[in-house]
């Protein structure tokens, strides 16, 4: 038993000196092309982002360029590894695919995130920074990957939406301002002049309202209580969630330094006495 173990340990040592002995070279030339060919993409893909950014383009084109880019010149490398082994390149072409045939069948629903998620990179539907609104959800686009957007919601919630349910769905797009839809109501008594100059000095005082477009400001009804004046200003997106309540907090304050009435809910109610009975009536 211990001569026939000796014996196949020794088989085993010469097989693996005679593999080393053939292959090593081209083992060790394939990992020294494999890591020149790392160097080279990650080279490389510092080059283009370089370039891309100095062209402008927004940040998900870029990382899609640079990543093709990347792994175009790191699969020159493993051709040339291969190369090293002998290995015939064009039936392990055809063989990659008749496999990635039968993969795309089995991963329909990523490579149409995939394809949705370069539609939406090249046709900009929507940019990073921008409010958008689609599938019952809003929020502000902080990120559009290859396979999915994501969406900052204004509790602080992110949204994740697989890139297939956007294409082909109604897209409200506000961009990077949003219009704020208020409205306060004063006391029928109350001189309208002073009020419309009221509200317009305030929203001209908040930092967040922007100058163009102007607000619009006008009497949106004339309700059973009081006037309602609608106020409606743009904001940045980001100022969309505090700005109302900081506009509320100032009309407030104004209003009740100028002595302007916002009413309150009343009901008037008449108690009618009931009509004497007649004497030795029915």
């Amino acid at each position: 038993m211990e001569q026939n173990a000796a014996a196949t340990l020794m088989s085993w040592k010469d097989t693996i000196i005679d593999f080393l002995i053939r292959y090593g070279f081209q083992i060790v030339g394939a990992i020294i092309i494999l890591g020149v060919g790392a160097l080279l993409a990650r080279w490389a893909g510092r080059l283009t982002n370089q370039w891309l950014v100095k062209q402008k383009l927004e940040l998900p084109i870029r990382t899609l360029v640079v990543r093709v880019v990347k792994l175009l010149v790191f699969a020159m490398a493993v051709v040339l590894a291969l190369d090293k082994f002998g290995v015939q390149i064009t039936p392990l072409i055809a063989g990659i695919g008749v496999a990635g045939a039968g993969v795309a069948l089995a991963m329909q629903g990523v490579l149409g995130n995939l394809c949705a998620g370069l539609t939406i990179i090249f046709t900009k539907p929507f940019r990073v920074g921008e409010w958008v609104e689609l599938l019952g959800v809003n929020g502000q686009v902080v990120n559009v990957e290859l396979f999915y957007t994501v969406l900052m919601h204004p509790d602080g919630s992110r949204v994740i939406i697989p890139n297939r349910k956007i294409i082909g769905e109604v897209l409200h797009n506000y961009g990077a301002t949003r219009q704020l839809n208020l409205s306060v109501e004063v006391s029928y008594d109350s001189d309208m002049n002073l009020v419309m100059a009221t509200v317009r000095e305030v929203l001209a005082a908040s930092p967040r309202v922007l100058k163009e477009p102007s607000p619009i400001v006008g009497i949106a009804t004339l309700a059973d209580d009081g006037i309602k004046v609608a106020v409606m200003p743009w904001v940045p997106v980001a100022d969309y969630v505090i700005a109302g309540g900081e506009i509320y907090k100032a009309l407030l304050a104004k209003f009740d330094e100028r002595n302007i009435e916002i009413p309150f809910p009343q009901q008037e109610v008449r108690l009618l006495s009931a009509p004497a009975q007649k004497p030795g009536g029915a």
